[in-house]
């Protein structure tokens, strides 16, 4: 008799963690630590700001909250707070939960289950940004013109105070209903910041997530567009990546995100496949920014376009840096030098940048346990955003085919996304499945129809064929 289908979904989640060894329960050395490190007093040598009404703005239900907003109008401008979690008020270099958290690397997230980067009395307790009392945090304060451009920035360790969580639909309501004065204001520094992204070069693609969530029969595959708010939200986070970035940059110390330019060879094959696909793309352009910014992802032939577009991406990586400025400072898709310094919480290397960037706005020599840390980081970060990335992989794959297993010798209308001699990478409309499937003279961005031949949970691997 076969499992209860949320049991079969939980034990094939499972059984992928076990696999890519992904951390369990924290140790109980590394709990007791947090729990000690939780119960510090913190404050007295730090700028008290709890007069800013900051909000926080996450998924709904989050407990590590790493950001809180305020933002106010200025003249045509605007300045911005950005309050950042300050880890290292509660983590010592070198101590047990330091150690794990180099271990961890990351908070790594599956269907039913998270594995945090930091024990739960930091990471949804002392060092969240919660709306339940005063916070340590590091306070970004950035002034921009009327065309969203940096005029001025300070960083500062702070006291800070939440007056309110909100989830993004929430968030989004009240921005469009302006119920809420600072999420108004985002939403002009939002759309004024993608501009500026936008004439930098830099590459916003607007395709739907693919998620696993819960639902009625286990789990389901689905395809989620961001709301307009979370993507004026992300653009707060680039801003302040951007003058971390610069100011390490400025001072000879720092650890960048990079993301090499695409070469020539991928630009002209990109524009081969959009000229195919009947998208206007002139022969002797490297726009390609501005033509992918206006593609709509309910177009067939557009959807195509931007899944192939993510050959654009390839060779993200970390580099840390000392005394020498690297070769490759920008991260292509942004147009800018960039580093990652808002997600201290769930990102080890947040920590660490956040220091540099705080020495180097003071003007003054940065923490010893912070440069050290240089030499083996980037390594270290790669590593654990591989293994995110193959934990997101083997539970998409795997619910793919738990959500087909009973339909074997079913047809499907499908879009072909990327074609490779006979194989085709294809998305069905419903459920939210992208296969593989084998057939002659298939073409990126037409719809076809295939049978469903095989299906694999344990491998995560459904069997596609194309029978028109």
């Amino acid at each position: 008799m076969r499992a209860p289908a949320t049991e079969e979904f939980r034990s094939g989640f499972a059984a992928i963690r076990e696999r890519l060894e992904i951390p369990a329960a924290m140790p109980p050395e590394v709990e007791a630590a947090a729990r000690q490190a939780a119960e510090r007093a913190v404050g007295a040598d730090r700028v008290d700001r709890r007069d800013i009404p900051f909000v926080t703005i996450d998924p709904v239900g989050s407990r590590d909250l790493d950001q809180a907003l305020h933002i106010e109008a200025r003249g045509e401008g605007h300045r911005i707070h950005y309050a950042i979690a300050d880890v290292a008020a509660f983590v010592d270099p070198g101590d047990p939960v330091d150690q794990e958290a180099w271990h961890r690397v990351v908070t790594l997230y599956s269907p039913d289950h998270r594995a945090p980067l930091h024990p739960a009395p930091l990471s949804e307790g002392a060092a969240s940004l919660l709306a339940e009392g005063d916070r340590p945090a590091v306070l970004w304060s950035i002034d921009l013109d009327e065309r969203g451009e940096v005029t001025g920035r300070r960083v500062e360790r702070a006291l800070v105070r939440s007056r309110a969580q909100l989830g993004y639909p929430e968030a989004q309501g009240l921005a469009d209903r302006g119920g809420h004065p600072a999420l108004g204001e985002l939403r002009t520094v939002g759309e004024r910041r993608i501009d500026r992204q936008a004439e930098r070069g830099g590459i916003s693609l607007h395709l739907p997530d693919q998620e696993v969530v819960s639902g009625d029969h286990g789990y389901e595959v689905i395809f989620e567009a961001p709301l307009a708010i979370e993507r004026w939200n992300e653009q707060i986070s680039l801003l302040t990546g951007m003058v971390a970035a610069e100011l390490m940059l400025a001072a000879g110390t720092g650890l960048l995100r990079t993301l090499p330019p695409p070469s020539d060879f991928v630009v002209r094959a990109l524009g081969r496949c959009a000229r195919g696909l009947g998208v206007d793309w002139p022969k002797r352009t490297h726009d390609y920014a501005s033509i992918l910014a206006a593609l709509d992802p309910a177009v067939p032939e557009h959807a195509a376009l931007i899944t192939q577009s993510a050959r654009l991406f390839r060779g993200a990586g970390y580099v840390g840096f000392s005394g020498s400025v690297p070769e490759l400072t920008e991260q292509a898709a942004i147009g800018a030098p960039y580093a990652h310094v808002t997600a201290p919480l769930r990102r080890l290397g947040d920590r660490f940048a956040i220091e540099l960037a705080l020495a180097a706005h003071d003007d003054r020599a940065a923490e010893s346990w912070a440069v050290d840390a240089l030499a083996t980081l980037p390594e270290v970060l790669e590593d654990g955003t591989r293994r995110q990335s193959a934990l997101d992989r083997a539970c998409v794959d795997f619910t793919e085919a738990m959500v087909l297993r009973d339909r074997v010798g079913q047809r499907f209308e499908v879009v072909v996304t990327e074609v490779e001699d006979d194989d085709a990478r294809v998305q069905f409309r419903a459920p939210a499945v992208l296969a593989k499937a084998r057939g002659h003279g298939l073409e990126a961005g037409r719809k076809v129809e295939v049978e469903v031949v095989g299906v694999h949970p344990d491998e995560g691997r459904v069997d596609l064929q194309v029978v028109k």
